[in-house]
């Protein structure tokens, strides 16, 4: 997906230092070093600060220069799901793999995402602008929104403004997998 290249090549072109797109985004300037060096990938919610920060919106990560087309057909051989160094993947709690790349300036975004099996704590919670809906395939699914807990089984789908705190877990014997669409105003 080329994020970091992305996101660096975006900052430059802006003439943004790393600390400035720190102090617009609220991340801090390690971080950011760490995912225009792709030796992280960010969360969606982060990705998202990054995005707003840089005034654009999310769908310029997932888009290939020149993408005009007016649909996108992707083959579920075809799009990588998002990776991370060795040892660290899923550190933040879940992978995800964009299920529309190539079309330029989406409305919504699409992924597949798969959310790592352990215990819940704190740090597991994102929150930013629009909202989302998520529909679980595979699995159980712990879902953490404000002061809620809630566990979803295949088939359940969840709606929700993503300005609240929310987080997931996968808990059970088979790792949990949904699709969830993103919608943001950027």
């Amino acid at each position: 997906m080329k994020l970091g290249e992305k996101v660096r090549g975006l900052r430059q072109e802006q003439r943004l230092t790393l600390q400035v797109l720190a102090d617009i985004t609220g991340l801090s300037k390690p971080l950011l070093s760490q995912i225009e060096n792709d030796q992280v990938t960010p969360p969606i919610a982060t990705l998202l600060k990054i995005a707003n920060g840089l005034g654009v919106g999310i769908h310029y990560f997932f888009e290939e220069a020149g993408d005009r087309q007016k649909f996108v057909l992707t083959r579920g051989e075809q799009a990588a799901i998002s990776q991370r160094r060795p040892g660290k993947d899923m550190v933040q709690g879940y992978r995800y793999k964009p299920l529309a790349p190539g079309i330029r300036q989406k409305k919504v975004e699409p992924f597949l995402v798969e959310f790592e099996q352990r215990a819940w704590d704190d740090t597991l919670y994102y929150s930013h602008e629009g909202v989302e809906f998520l529909y679980l395939l595979d699995g159980e699914l712990e879902f953490h929104y404000a002061d809620q807990v809630m566990r979803l089984l295949p088939g359940d789908s969840i709606y929700y403004e993503s300005s609240e705190p929310h987080g997931y877990v996968s808990v059970g014997e088979v790792r949990a997998r949904a699709v969830a669409v993103l919608y943001t105003k950027g």
